[in-house]
């Protein structure tokens, strides 16, 4: 599919867009491509992340193309560069809006997709992020347009504290917190969630956070004999109190949140990183329903990791209710959208009234040379 960008620079990229001017004018008049977004940091630190949404957009819509588009009307795609700045996403919300695309799909930060959702209401434009797990971004939705195809953080932590009660019951578990946003709640849920599944703490103890060593509260954990430790904190800081663990002898199983699928927690950790669990998003690629799009994807040099298949799904999601729906104005859409059952590659997606899909959120991962495996539940 083509997607040269007219404003580009680049001499080739100009050229063919000026041949594909005249070839336009010469032919007469033509139905416009049907447009849609993807968005997200397309550069950056966080541009990974963005750049798999692009992949599941471009990927779909390539599939739709190859089967004569919608309604014999081809699609494009449009990519924005966001760079997980709130006022970078609403310049890329208007410019959507002027540009008339039908569907944008993205926004990785909370602070972007809040921003940028609040364009998208206003104008009903339908916007699915396959990424953004910050409750307040449907609890405080903008308008009926908007949906979430991903978790939401309040899944994180039933999963970490029923799978702690479950593989955990008869040992000595401690849940520690650094008083932060994130950590606090998230050790507090965990451990409710733990309690609700029939076991208790046997310690509870707080930290504070960006400290240079943590021996002390090693030494404390260690002569409570704790044999499991949930922390929710900062990934560095989860790495120093693993550290020290390890340095005093103590093969205590550590455990936290999203925060340590990361390599600041694998690269301050090292091999003491080994066998740490915690807890992120649901491995889309070993749906059923997913096998013959990955295999796909892989064929095409593309992983598909992460954000690519919920990307790729909140196509079909679109797509399917044009199909169906008879409309192509956002709040139809949206209605179309939110009264049926879709079948996707994730499975058959529906929505509740907040507009999060009714997905698996998390799923208990390990640590092992360098790799996130998932984790058997107990």
């Amino acid at each position: 599919m083509f997607r040269a960008n007219c404003l580009s620079d680049r001499l080739p990229a100009r050229l063919a867009c000026s041949l594909v001017l005249f070839a336009v004018v010469a032919a007469g008049p033509a139905i416009a491509d049907i447009r849609i977004l993807a968005v997200g940091p397309m550069t950056g630190p966080y541009q990974a992340l963005g750049k798999q949404i692009r992949s599941g957009v471009e990927t779909a819509v390539d599939a739709l193309n190859a089967r004569g588009g919608i309604h014999g009307e081809r699609i494009s795609v449009d990519i924005e560069d966001d760079a997980c700045k709130a006022d970078a996403a609403v310049a890329a919300a208007n410019r959507a809006v002027g540009r008339g695309d039908q569907l944008v799909v993205g926004h990785v930060c909370a602070e972007t997709a809040i921003a940028a959702g609040a364009v998208y209401a206003a104008n009903k434009l339908l916007a699915i992020t396959p990424a953004v797990t910050a409750n307040r971004y449907t609890d405080e939705r903008g308008g009926p347009t908007l949906f979430r195809l991903a978790a939401r953080d309040d899944a994180q932590a039933p999963a970490a504290g029923t799978f702690l009660a479950e593989r955990f019951g008869g040992k000595r578990i401690a849940v520690l917190n650094d008083g932060s946003p994130y950590g606090k709640p998230l050790a507090e849920a965990t451990r409710l969630a733990m309690n609700a599944a029939g076991k208790r703490e046997a310690r509870l103890d707080t930290f504070d956070p960006g400290a240079k060593e943590y021996n002390a509260l090693a030494d404390r954990l260690v002569a409570d004999a704790i044999d499991v430790v949930f922390i929710g904190g900062d990934p560095g800081d989860i790495a120093l109190i693993l550290k020290a663990l390890r340095a005093r002898g103590s093969q205590a199983a550590v455990m936290g949140g999203d925060s340590l699928a990361t390599s600041e927690f694998t690269g301050a950790a090292g091999d003491a990183a080994n066998g740490t669990l915690l807890t992120f998003f649901t491995d889309w690629r070993q749906a059923p329903s997913a096998q013959d799009v990955s295999a796909a994807l892989r064929t095409a040099g593309v992983e598909p990791q992460g954000y690519v298949l919920p990307a790729y799904a909140a196509v079909q999601l679109w797509a399917e209710a044009r199909r169906t729906g008879g409309s192509a104005d956002g709040e139809g859409l949206a209605a179309t959208i939110a009264g049926a059952t879709t079948p996707t590659v994730l499975g058959a997606i529906a929505f509740d009234g907040k507009g999060d899909a009714q997905i698996p959120g998390f799923a208990v991962y390990r640590w092992q040379d360098g790799l996130l495996v998932p984790e058997t539940t107990p």
